[in-house]
C-alpha cells in the first residue's frame, strides 16, 4: 500500500545537460486508493514554488494548494481516483535540491568549507543545471518504485504544465491523457528575460554568497524582490484594478509594509510616506516567499523553466507533437501575461497538424496566469469532464478564495 506521505530514494540520475546526481530522493503525497488494475492514477505536477501537498488528508491537516480540486466529492474525487504528487527535482520541500546534503562521492571540496561538526555540506552552488526532462525522468523512476506502470492523467499548471507536456512527449506509452494548464511548448524570450531579472536580484544580495550560504543563516532576503516582480506577471491587470485600483494605504502605519521591512528596502525620503495598496500587496507576497522557499531552488527551477522546449533535440515542435499518443487538453487564460494565449496556440496547432486528439479551452478569467489556482475547483471540474468525454458548458467561475494558492 502506498503511504499518504513518503520519500523514496530513486538512485542515481544522469542529467540531460551532463552531470550526474549520485542519489536522488523524491518526496511525495498521495490520496485515494489504487484500483485493483492500477488504472486510476492521476499525477498532479506542481508549479514553481509549490510542493507535494495538493490537498489536506483529513480534519486538522493544513489545506493544500489545490484544496478545492482534490478530495471526497470534489472534481478529482478520491473515491474514484488515486492522486499522486511529488515535489520536483531541485525543489526544497523534501526532494533532492540545492539545500540537500551532498552525497559522499560528491563531497570533496565543499566551496563553503562546511565539514565535521557543522554537519554535511549542502550542494549549494554545486547543484547541477537540471531541465524539465530531468524532473520527469525522476518522476518516472518514482512511479516505477511504487509499482505504477500507466497513468490515466498527468495534469499541471505553469511549470507543472511543462512537466505534463513533457510526460506526453517522452513517455507516450505510459500516459493516457495530459492536461496542460497555462504552459507553453517552449519558454519565450519574454519569460526568460523576466526570470533572469529575478535571478539577478538574488545574486546582488551579499547574503547569497554565490549560493553557498550556511543552512543556519537567515535566507537571503532578496528573494522577496523576485517574488514581487513575478506577481506582476502572475496576476491579471483587470484583477489588480478591481482589487486595488489606485487606492493608497490609509494614513498611519502599514502593518504589512512594516512586517516586510526586513526583506524589502523602502525608499528613503518623502516617497516612504506614501504607499499604494498594490505595493503593500507585493511586499506581503515577497515576505511570505522568503519565509518558506529556498533561493537556490528558485534559481535552479527558473533556469529549468527557461530551458523548457519540447522540440529541442527532437527535430522541432512538429516532430515532438508526432510522438504524443495521449489525449491532450490545453487551457489558455486570456488575462495571462506570462504565457499568453498565442503560445498555447503554437502547441495546439502542432498537435492538430500531427493528427492528435487535442481539446483547447480559451478561458476568459480575470485573475491572470494564476487563474488555475484561484478557481481550482472550476478548472479541475472542466478537466475531469473532458477526461470523461463530456464538455463543461456554461460554468460560471467560482468566487476566488481569500487564501492564495502556491505557485
Amino acid at each position: 500500500m502506498i503511504p499518504c506521505r513518503g520519500r523514496l530514494d530513486i538512485g542515481p540520475l544522469e542529467l540531460e545537460l551532463g552531470g550526474r546526481l549520485p542519489r536522488v530522493e523524491l518526496a511525495f503525497e498521495s490520496w485515494g486508493r489504487l484500483s485493483p488494475s492500477r488504472d486510476n492514477v492521476v499525477l498532479i505536477c506542481h508549479a514553481l514554488t509549490g510542493d507535494a501537498h495538493v490537498a489536506s488528508h483529513g480534519p486538522g491537516d493544513r489545506p493544500g494548494w489545490w484544496e478545492a480540486a482534490v478530495g471526497p466529492g470534489k472534481p478529482f474525487d478520491t473515491g474514484r481516483w488515486f492522486i499522486l504528487c511529488s515535489n520536483v527535482l531541485g525543489g526544497c520541500y523534501g526532494s533532492t535540491g540545492p539545500s540537500s546534503p551532498v552525497q559522499p562521492e560528491d563531497a570533496a571540496g565543499d566551496p563553503a568549507g562546511r565539514t565535521g561538526e557543522e554537519g554535511p555540506a549542502r550542494y549549494g552552488s554545486r547543484f547541477p543545471i537540471i531541465t524539465v526532462r530531468d524532473m520527469v525522468r525522476a518522476q518516472v523512476r518514482l512511479l516505477d518504485a511504487l509499482g505504477i506502470r500507466r497513468v490515466a492523467l498527468v495534469v499541471g499548471g505553469s511549470l507543472g504544465g511543462m512537466q505534463a507536456l513533457e510526460w506526453a512527449v517522452s513517455e507516450p506509452e505510459r500516459v493516457e491523457a495530459v492536461a496542460v494548464l497555462a504552459a507553453p511548448p517552449a519558454a519565450s524570450p519574454h519569460a526568460i528575460a523576466w526570470n533572469e531579472a529575478q535571478r539577478q536580484a538574488i545574486f546582488a544580495d551579499p547574503a547569497w554568497r554565490g549560493g553557498d550560504y550556511p543552512p543556519g543563516d537567515p535566507p537571503p532576503p532578496a528573494l522577496a524582490i523576485p517574488r514581487m516582480m513575478a506577481m506582476t506577471t502572475y496576476r491579471g491587470r483587470e484583477e489588480l484594478q478591481a482589487r486595488f485600483g489606485r487606492e493608497p494605504v490609509p494614513p498611519g502605519r502599514d502593518p504589512v509594509a512594516e512586517r516586510a521591512g526586513a526583506y524589502v528596502t523602502a525608499a528613503r525620503g518623502p516617497w516612504e510616506r506614501f504607499h499604494f495598496q498594490v505595493e503593500s500587496y507585493l511586499h506581503y507576497q515577497g515576505e511570505k516567499l522568503v519565509r518558506r522557499f529556498d533561493p537556490a531552488s528558485y534559481v535552479v527551477l527558473t533556469r529549468a523553466m527557461d530551458l523548457h522546449d519540447i522540440g529541442s533535440g527532437r527535430g522541432g515542435l512538429d516532430a515532438a507533437a508526432r510522438r504524443v499518443r495521449a489525449r491532450v487538453y490545453v487551457l489558455s487564460i486570456t488575462s495571462d501575461l506570462l504565457y499568453p494565449v498565442e503560445e498555447q496556440r503554437l502547441l495546439v496547432d502542432a498537435l492538430r497538424r500531427a493528427g492528435k486528439e487535442v481539446t483547447w479551452h480559451v478561458w476568459r478569467a480575470p485573475w491572470g496566469h494564476d487563474s488555475f489556482l484561484v478557481d481550482a475547483a472550476g478548472v479541475a471540474e472542466r478537466v475531469v469532464k473532458w477526461l470523461d468525454g463530456r464538455a463543461a458548458k456554461g460554468r460560471t467561475p467560482l468566487v476566488p478564495a481569500v487564501r492564495e494558492g502556491q505557485r
